[in-house]
């Protein structure tokens, strides 16, 4: 029994090898909508950070800096680097009449390295009737946890005759995580259009004849960390804009002698010419190569844009000639309607 059975193993092996030699894969560019939209009456908008401590957590405040060893700025620095490239990218990507980062307000103030209570609708709309803005960004939270290690080693220096000797020496590794989280609240709506997390580990390490000493010699650290929260504020930014991505799509590149010359032309960049050659198996009376052709040439229809014939030449496909991948090629396609359909929506607004 085992001999039959590793033969139709075989033979299974053979046709997936098979299935899998005749699509060849290719990328396109295609434009998604903005992960959040803002209504086209949205013009003035207000930035609040939540993260700075309030009264109630200086001591959680206070334990962050004796763990983050040096830089006892780190948190407030960061955070205001974060809120100053959210307003800045802000002012770039959109044409919005004001752009006003609101401070001193003390009841809105957490300190904490997770997402906080919601603010209060009514809250939410005194900020906005008080400072004259449509919407509130919120940095719900901005926390720097570091972790020291220490360990003896042994550095370089100069004795009194200007010779390099090694000494012994303490080493330094300071275990930095950013947590920091977006809120967008539309008092309009009551709703919280948008909320988004952003975490990052980073590690410094440095030497010195002392702990002290070779913590001061982490100098880039409170640089690096500002600069990853300036990347978040350009970050979370963006998520008010289009976005061009790469997908990829399978076609069939064998079946006849006018498949393998499609590919080549295909390989070449050369689309339309392959789907000149699609055209002509359309009406192939081998059902797999028709089904074939078809498929292909609703990639045809989607590079050139026209998602329409494109689901039409998929359906076909699969309910004539049982294509099973033009199944899930419908699914993708209809999706992308509906994504550009969302896209015209956000462009007409």
């Amino acid at each position: 029994m085992k001999k039959p059975f590793k033969i139709l193993s075989y033979l299974v092996f053979l046709i997936l090898i098979s299935a899998c030699g005749s699509t060849n894969r290719m990328t396109m560019g295609v434009t998604e909508p903005a992960i959040v939209h803002l209504p086209s009456d949205v013009k003035r908008i207000g930035i609040i950070n939540r993260s700075l401590p309030s009264k109630g957590n200086t001591t959680l405040d206070k334990i962050d800096k004796i763990l983050s060893a040096e830089g006892l700025n780190l948190d407030k620095k960061g955070s205001e680097a974060a809120i100053s490239s959210l307003s800045s990218e802000l002012s770039v990507i959109k044409s919005f009449e004001e752009i006003k980062i609101i401070e001193g307000v003390e009841e809105i103030r957490k300190g904490l390295n997770v997402f906080p209570a919601t603010l209060s609708w009514d809250m939410v709309e005194k900020l906005c009737k008080e400072n004259n803005v449509d919407v509130i960004f919120s940095l719900a939270y901005y926390d720097t946890d570091t972790k020291t290690d220490y360990k003896v080693t042994t550095m370089k220096l100069p004795n009194s005759l200007g010779v390099d000797v090694d000494v012994p020496a303490q080493e330094v590794t300071l275990n930095t995580q950013v947590n920091c989280g977006w809120r967008l609240y539309d008092p309009h709506t009551k709703e919280v259009v948008d909320a988004r997390k952003y975490t990052k580990n980073m590690a410094f390490r440095g030497k010195g004849i002392n702990p002290m000493k070779a913590v001061e010699a982490v100098a880039d650290r409170n640089e690096t960390v500002q600069e990853y929260s300036r990347n978040v504020g350009i970050a979370y930014a963006k998520r008010l804009i289009p976005r061009y991505v790469r997908v990829s799509r399978e076609y069939f590149m064998s079946g006849t002698d006018n498949f393998k010359i499609s590919h080549r032309r295909a390989v070449a960049g050369d689309w339309d010419g392959a789907a000149e050659l699609w055209e002509k198996e359309l009406s192939n009376p081998d059902t797999k190569i028709a089904g074939r052709a078809n498929y292909n040439m609703a990639i045809s229809s989607e590079i050139n844009g026209d998602l329409d014939k494109a689901i039409e030449y998929a359906s076909k496909s699969y309910t004539d000639y049982e294509n099973n991948m033009a199944i899930d090629y419908v699914k993708i396609l209809r999706y992308r309607v509906k994504q550009n359909n969302l896209l015209n929506q956000q462009r007409t607004n």
